[in-house]
């Protein structure tokens, strides 16, 4: 049976009365006329009334003093997390000089405050980024290509010769440095601006080069990289994280100008891990007598094999300073969405100084609430100015004032006299409600307490939450940035979310209950995984004693392994499924990790979407416009087999499956299950509901592989369906093979010896 609330006082208003008019011959025996028109009566039903209202609003302490118990429990509302993202900054006007921005100089998107997470050199030039786009060849083309270097190589061309585009890198598509690339590179042109060389030919554009590399000579460059984190996976081992953050690093070689060329001296590459997720490198570059260009190659030599890329700009190749290659170790594999220089990582915050708040009263637990909300958790700094001295503290954040010191050390009774007395724990210290902003203090015996007509002041951080995440190119001015400089962010930012409401801490008092923040049971794994910060999960399905190493494995089949399939409430790249990237996979995987249990093995899995085409005919009533049904059919039958619940649908843990609208219609709130096979007879029950339709005459499926219409699809493992394909007619459907094209797709050899594509002329 469900269990109910206990009311605090059950009592009503006639057993009020009653109660109030048996005590009057025990207390007043004078009083003997009970009668309903004696005043005395009147009066006693009137407290009843009153005290029947008193204990209706009594009995609803328990309903409304839920985030009360939230607070006893020791689980405050979830902060707000701050959005971070990759920008770049440019000297476009400024001095020819390199320029150095301090960590936490405030960027700007509208109101939006971004904070450098470290400083950076900004180095006076340009960046442009290059790799060499394998080009297919015909045996005419091959031929020329023989011919014209013969002359060159005193032979004709290896076998394995490889011709290549130059391709300016935009970030547009995302390139794989394995199979786009004929070298596994990308090259890096640095380049003066065109202020500096704007009209220079000859010994003066030499001269000015030579003087932009004096300039940047022995600094740092750093380059930004955000990885294309697609189809990526999680584990988490009984022993850690199985697959961490790996060390492979990209490696970077400059032109060794005294050398015979092509020769590349390696440079030192630092920084973070960038095949794993954003983050900046640091190369250190060399001396300016190491920074340059080959300038004696014969017309046919640039480009060729190892040398950088040929451009076809010639205006834009007198600008190049020096080049850099950034190449992976051999089998290293990775693809790229973005890279460019003079980048850095930002965080959406704004920071808040000196503010002065209510004076310490000297009283135990004293609680001073801040003046912004939500506040960054870690980023209170407090210093308390006492009154009867004048000596300025620092008092620090804690997790807990249980573990605090007292405020008067005192000495431990029960150690023998002339022991050592263990060092007393820090007594100036607080805790902080980051969503609420407030600031607790300690009794006197577990935490000091604010000291009397102390002057206190603040120094801390809030964030926006979601608001952070903008566009790419919303970052665009800095009110610190030196003259002549401009910033950008080149692609969207990531990880904001809103602090967590009232309503959803409330929900979270009787799931603490159950799972106590402890990952057992297929619900704890699903109500604890849905609370992760900073991402919107869409689904979560727990599957328990399952792994997918193990291939088409049945819940059941690996005791102590957890296999987690989850996928984002939003997909730009493909909205129809979904599918996490290794951010949202790392945040996830960080949230677990410390609430598992020791001995649980958990996988972190998107879906695997399994194409499926679809051909139906229908006949449509005459009421009702033909486009309109065939419109709602589709519809209806994409929200079928969607991955994801409908919009307007409960996403939360504790949503039903399935729910039966007022039409007997059953609908997927959590979107199409797991193992579930797609059945053309049930698909054709899903059309023939939809208003307007008369009958169904035909519906076909077919997957990938099927040749001919199939009665069902199987769905396996995490497999989920995607529709590829769809057609409604009215009458007789359409065959499905003529839905569904068959195309292959060949990947280039990569030859020894790249060959730049020669650009016709006029």
């Amino acid at each position: 049976m469900p269990l109910t609330i206990p009311a605090i006082d059950d009592r009503r208003y006639q057993d009020l009365r009653d109660e109030g008019l048996r005590r009057i011959p025990v207390h007043n025996p004078e009083w003997t006329n009970f009668n309903a028109s004696d005043p005395g009566v009147t009066l006693v039903e009137v407290f009843a009334f009153l005290t029947e209202s008193l204990l209706y609003r009594a009995n609803q302490i328990p309903e409304r003093n839920r985030r009360t118990f939230l607070n006893l429990l020791g689980i405050p509302l979830r902060t707000a997390s701050a959005a971070r993202g990759i920008v770049t900054l440019s000297n476009d006007r400024g001095l020819l000089e390199t320029a150095t921005l301090p960590t936490g100089l405030e960027l700007r998107a509208g109101e939006l405050s971004f904070l450098l997470e470290n400083g950076i050199d900004v180095l006076p030039l340009e960046g442009r980024i290059f790799y060499k786009k394998p080009v297919e060849t015909t045996d005419t083309v091959r031929a020329y290509y023989d011919q014209l270097y013969a002359s060159f190589l005193n032979t004709s061309l290896p076998s394995t010769a490889q011709l290549y585009q130059t391709v300016a890198f935009t970030g547009a598509d995302g390139i794989s440095l394995g199979t786009d690339t004929v070298d596994g590179a990308i090259w890096i042109a640095l380049v003066a601006r065109k202020t500096d060389v704007a009209g220079q030919t000859g010994d003066e554009l030499a001269a000015t080069l030579d003087e932009i590399r004096s300039r940047i000579g022995s600094k740092t460059l750093t380059l930004g990289v955000v990885p294309w984190l697609t189809d990526a996976t999680r584990q988490l081992t009984p022993t850690g994280t199985a697959d961490p953050q790996h060390a492979t690093q990209f490696e970077c070689h400059v032109p060794l100008l005294d050398g015979t060329p092509p020769c590349y001296l390696p440079l030192a590459v630092g920084g973070d891990d960038v095949l794993t997720q954003p983050g900046t490198i640091q190369v250190t570059l060399p001396p300016a007598s190491g920074l340059g260009v080959w300038t004696d190659l014969e017309p046919l030599e640039a480009g060729v094999g190892d040398f950088p890329p040929a451009i076809d700009d010639t205006n834009l190749e007198q600008r190049v300073v020096t080049w850099l290659r950034f190449s992976l170790p051999a089998r290293a594999q990775a693809r790229l969405l973005w890279t460019g220089i003079n980048a850095a990582m930002v965080t959406q915050r704004a920071r808040v100084t000196g503010e002065r708040l209510p004076d310490g009263n000297g009283q135990p637990d004293q609680v001073i609430r801040l003046a912004r909300r939500p506040v960054l958790p870690g980023s209170v700094k407090l210093s308390v100015t006492r009154a009867d001295t004048g000596v300025t503290e620092p008092w620090i954040e804690v997790a807990d004032l249980a573990k605090a010191g007292a405020e008067v050390p005192v000495t431990d009774p029960r150690l023998p006299p002339g022991a050592p007395q263990p060092k007393p724990a820090e007594s100036r210290v607080f805790t902080l409600d980051a969503e609420a902003g407030q600031l607790f203090f300690g009794d006197g015996t577990r935490g000091a307490r604010a000291p009397l007509n102390a002057k206190i002041v603040a120094d801390y951080e809030v964030s926006d939450g979601r608001a952070g995440v903008v566009n790419a190119g919303a970052i665009k001015t800095g009110p610190l940035l030196p003259a002549g400089f401009s910033v950008t962010n080149p692609v969207r930012t990531w990880g904001g979310a809103d602090a967590e409401t009232v309503d959803e801490g409330e929900k979270q008092i009787q799931r603490w209950m159950q799972h106590r923040e402890r990952l057992v049971s297929a619900d704890d794994f699903t109500t604890i995984a849905w609370r992760t910060p900073g991402i919107e999960i869409g689904r979560i399905d727990v599957i328990p004693a399952a792994t997918p190493e193990l291939g088409s494995n049945e819940p059941g089949d690996a005791p102590g392994a957890v296999t987690l399939l989850v996928i984002p409430q939003r997909d730009a790249e493909q909205p129809d499924a979904p599918r996490p990237d290794r951010l949202f996979l790392d945040a996830i995987c960080d949230w677990l990790d410390p609430r598992r249990l020791v001995t649980t093995e958990v996988y972190l899995r998107g879906p695997i979407y399994k194409n499926v085409w679809i051909s139906v005919g229908i006949d449509v009533t005459t009421e009702r416009k033909i486009p309109e049904v065939r419109q709602a059919v589709e519809q209806a039958l994409r929200e079928a087999l969607a991955p994801l619940p409908p919009d307007d649908a409960d996403r939360g843990p504790d949503a039903l499956l399935p729910v039966f609208s007022d039409d007997d219609t059953a609908t997927q709130p959590h979107g199409w299950p797991l193992r579930k096979p797609v059945v053309a007879i049930e698909l054709a029950a899903v059309a023939a509901r939809v208003q307007g339709v008369t009958a169904v005459r035909e519906l076909y499926i077919v997957g990938d592989t099927d040749s001919t219409a199939q009665a069902s699809i199987d769905i396996s493992g995490l497999q989920l369906p995607r529709i590829a394909g769809i057609s409604v007619s009215v009458g007789s459907a359409v065959p499905p093979t003529d839905l569904r094209g068959i195309s292959g797709t060949s990947s280039p050899t990569t030859g020894f010896l790249p060959l730049p594509v020669v650009p016709a002329e006029c």
